[in-house]
């Protein structure tokens, strides 16, 4: 079955390689997309076109249903692996265990174990450097039911510390956002539940999708927001919050010295509770929001809200529609400026266009015409294409606020506190050894602090 796999899956890679007109354009436009920043590491190029495979799309079709079109001569069991291979998941796997064809894998995103064979895509020279505990960014595809082939190149991270695979993990989150839950679709089902969860908690609270405010009080509120929410899930989870942290880590059952690690940064009794609840609640948990510094001394923020796009926070967006209501346009220059800046920040997405659109059509059209060069430019036609030609998907990704498995939580918290410990210790060495230089005297010291 493996021998069979490794042939078919040659020639699925020949054929998409050997391809013309548009399956070709399309996996241009594909790499160019997902692979700009590691065009240079041919290991990168072909987890990209691997992951095409499955993901991209020509004619509303994927490119591997494209083959078994191109090739319906193929036997009938050959045709069904190549079929299951719909399910091939780009994943950040630790290794279990090594015993050479075959490794014990799990995948860190989901926690989930797999029996997984190597390929000739990588060498036995690398596999004997590998060791138990290293971390592997990898794609895999089901064989059968209970086993699976490596697919694509394989990238060793070696072993991290849990700083370093927090780390890891979060820049994962970030490029590979279609695989966050590749073999765990209950997880993201619960994932997107809670984006729409919070969207609706956001706008009782708030009055409104669209709110804007200075961005020291956006950041009280936000708290209060989020703090609301705990107590919700307190509840429902039947948690007494006027308990004391001792009574509630009790009745968890819980570690008290792995409850203080984790609130080292926090410092408060909150942190705690809301540890204590997570080991109650489901298996998964919903981030807490950290406004970047930028946004808490903005002058004044506008946040959207929406139960798929989550929460966007822009602090120019009231300078964007003064710009948009200047009846003249005079300063063509700044309105180009602004208008290109829009277009290329990522994180002035879809929805804010749209939401542009629907509230200032004539205004945001005369603007594009401006910037772009284009005086023929139809806002209702154009918009979507001129989206997509700055890189701005139409369909939201999962966003940040969205909850995540409580291993990867207790993860994340676990490596703030090390992080953290790690600077107190630092911190405390870096004095001892100054007073150490300097000849620290202790009357002396006695001595200056009463003066």
């Amino acid at each position: 079955m493996l021998t069979k796999a490794i042939e078919l899956k040659q020639k699925l890679i020949d054929f998409l390689y050997d391809a013309e007109g548009d399956l070709a354009i399309a996996l241009e436009r594909y790499a160019a997309q997902h692979g700009e920043h590691e065009h240079r590491d041919l290991r990168y190029q072909n987890l990209v076109v691997d992951t095409f495979l499955v993901e991209g799309e020509v004619g509303g079709e994927i490119p591997l249903a494209i083959f078994l079109q191109d090739y319906s001569d193929l036997e009938v069991e050959e045709k069904s692996l190549i079929k299951s291979w719909e399910k091939t998941f780009t994943g950040l796997f630790e290794i279990l265990q090594i015993e050479v064809p075959r490794l014990d894998l799990k995948n860190w995103l989901t926690d989930k174990e797999y029996s997984v064979f190597l390929t000739a895509e990588v060498s036995e020279i690398e596999v004997k450097r590998w060791q138990p505990g290293e971390i592997l960014l990898t794609r895999i595809a089901p064989l059968d039911a209970k086993t699976w082939m490596l697919s694509g190149a394989c990238i060793p991270k070696g072993k991290l510390s849990k700083p370093k695979l927090a780390v890891a993990i979060g820049e994962f989150q970030k490029k590979y956002k279609n695989s966050l839950y590749g073999d765990a679709p209950e997880l993201l089902e619960q994932a997107w539940k809670s984006v729409a969860y919070y969207d609706q908690n956001f706008v009782d609270f708030f009055g409104s999708d669209q709110v804007a405010l200075p961005g020291y009080q956006l950041n009280q509120k936000i708290a209060e927001l989020q703090n609301q929410l705990v107590q919700q899930q307190l509840e429902s989870a039947g948690i007494d919050s006027s308990k004391s942290m001792q009574e509630l880590v009790n009745e968890a059952g819980a570690d008290e010295v792995e409850f203080e690690l984790a609130a080292i940064e926090a410092g408060a009794d909150t942190k705690i509770i809301e540890r204590v609840m997570k080991d109650k609640l489901s298996t998964m948990t919903t981030p807490k929001v950290e406004l970047p510094e930028d946004i808490r001394r903005a002058e004044k923020v506008t946040v959207f809200s929406h139960p798929h796009w989550g929460q966007m926070f822009v602090p120019s967006y009231s300078q964007f529609v003064d710009v948009l209501n200047n009846k003249k346009l005079q300063e063509e220059i700044d309105t180009t400026k602004l208008v290109l800046k829009y277009l290329k920040d990522p994180k002035i997405n879809t929805f804010i266009w749209y939401r542009l659109r629907e509230k200032y059509p004539d205004q945001l059209e005369r603007a594009l015409q401006i910037a772009l060069h284009r005086p023929d430019l139809s806002l209702n036609q154009d918009l979507d294409s001129i989206l997509q030609e700055f890189n701005k998907p139409l369909k939201p990704d999962l966003p940040e606020i969205a909850s995540i498995p409580k291993h990867l939580n207790d993860l994340f918290e676990q490596a703030v506190a090390q992080v953290s410990l790690s600077k107190t210790t630092s911190k405390s060495k870096s004095e001892s050894k100054l007073k150490s230089k300097n000849g620290f005297n202790k009357k002396k010291s006695i001595q200056g602090f009463k003066a």
